[in-house]
């Protein structure tokens, strides 16, 4: 009876030293002119914006997708799914990659694998579908790493607006593509391949605008001296990691099925693009609004679950409410999915006692959180199969909102994970 919590020791241990890499990334080699740093900024936040239109062009055509490519229910959750699955899956070789080559020249070789991903889903293949869109979710994942760090490498001085911009960039991007995918697709004679194949020419241009920017400075790599230990064995930092895979599940349930949804009720292609594009440019908002109401009070337990509450009820209203009535739904689902990111990202912040165990448990709520979140599209896609109906994800919904709610109270309790930073 002892051996098995002796041997899931080992386990854990096992576990957090194979994914337990450098998250620091080398200092500036020199302060650069304003000019250079107006530049830089601009540049990292148009990178931002190339993260997520990935998800929300594919949402805006998965009908005509799976018409035009003869998809399954089965192969259209699959679809939604894996771009999430990479974020996980490859989210720990972001800082082997940056150790090896530099952070700045991996996200020069980010950006353009992810116009090359992006352009593929545009053949007229379902294995290329599937491989490009593999590509773009593994160039998201070690950009959603890396580019947080450049930012608080070179603006510490102007954090909070530099992650304001880079938060409100992203959900720029995905409104952008949930609302403009449609039209594009019309543009260039009704083909869904061109539409998707489309967004890879905003990644090419911000590539070019980047690379000078590259090519001109040197990075060196540096390695670390400092090792985090006993955090993949501490329950506050799994119920943060819990809480960041759960409420992002509910993200991509929005990301990937909500205009799919709205487009079953009755609302046309266009319109239903324009309402999604309406929540995400909210959450963009609650982004920037809610971490100031958070840090006012003496925990972030109650913040947490009335954010839950928010975003899950909106969700099921968008499912059975009146249709005159959407547009307000999903701006409550906005400031609930908003908000629920921004305390999300908090929590490890805030549970960390220092920077090097909030990299790791960065690096640790990233790649468990989002293998944990592609669970929610794909359930998704698997309850539409089953039964002709999007009806039944109102449970799948309450059920990912319980356990964020239970999650979120937990990790928004006055406490530090318990890991210990050691030298090497």
């Amino acid at each position: 009876m002892t051996a098995l919590p002796s041997r899931a020791n080992h386990l854990l241990e096992g576990i957090e030293a194979e994914i337990e890499t450098e998250l620091e990334l080398p200092p500036a080699p020199e302060p650069p002119s304003t000019a250079t740093r107006v530049l830089l900024g601009i540049s990292l936040v148009l990178i931002a914006f190339n993260l997520r239109p990935v998800f929300s062009s594919a949402s805006a055509l998965l009908p005509e997708i799976r018409t035009e490519f003869a998809l399954s229910p089965l192969g259209a959750s699959l679809l939604t799914t894996l771009p999430v699955v990479c974020l996980g899956a490859f989210s720990p070789f972001a800082p082997r990659l940056a150790q090896r080559f530099g952070a700045e020249r991996t996200l020069l070789g980010v950006i353009f694998l992810l116009a090359l991903g992006t352009a593929l889903r545009g053949l007229s293949s379902i294995p290329t579908l599937f491989l490009g869109t593999t590509i773009a979710g593994a160039c998201i994942a070690v950009g959603n790493v890396l580019l947080p760090g450049l930012v608080k490498r070179d603006f510490a001085d102007r954090a909070a607006l530099m992650t304001g911009a880079y938060t409100m960039a992203l959900c720029a991007g995905a409104a952008s593509a949930a609302g403009l995918t449609l039209p594009i697709e019309a543009a260039l004679g009704g083909s869904p391949q061109a539409a998707l194949a489309a967004w890879a020419l905003p990644a090419v241009i911000v590539g070019l605008i980047w690379l000078p920017q590259v090519l001109g400075r040197k990075s060196a790599a540096r390695k670390s001296t400092v090792r985090v230990e006993g955090l993949w064995r501490d329950r506050l930092a799994w119920n943060v990691t819990l809480f960041m895979g759960l409420q992002s599940a509910l993200a991509y349930c929005v990301f990937g099925w909500l205009v799919p949804i709205l487009r079953e009720r009755g609302i046309d292609g266009v319109t239903a693009g324009g309402i999604v594009s309406l929540s995400v440019m909210v959450q963009a908002a609650a982004c920037l609004v809610v971490p100031h109401i958070a840090v006012r009070g003496r925990d972030q337990k109650v913040i947490n679950v009335t954010l839950i509450a928010f975003a899950v009820v909106a969700l099921i209203s968008l499912l059975f409410a009146p249709l005159w009535s959407v547009w307000f739904w999903a701006v409550i689902q906005g400031i609930g999915q908003g908000g629920l990111i921004a305390v999300a990202m908090m929590a490890i912040v805030l549970r960390s006692r220092d920077s090097h165990v909030a990299a790791h448990l960065s690096g640790m709520a990233q790649c468990v959180g989002y293998l944990l979140a592609a669970i929610g599209p794909l359930v998704v896609g698997m309850i539409r199969s089953a039964t002709g109906s999007f009806a039944w994800c109102a449970v799948l919904f309450v059920l990912l909102g319980a356990g964020a709610a239970y999650n979120g109270w937990k990790a928004g309790r006055a406490a530090h994970v318990n890991a210990r930073t050691t030298d090497t």
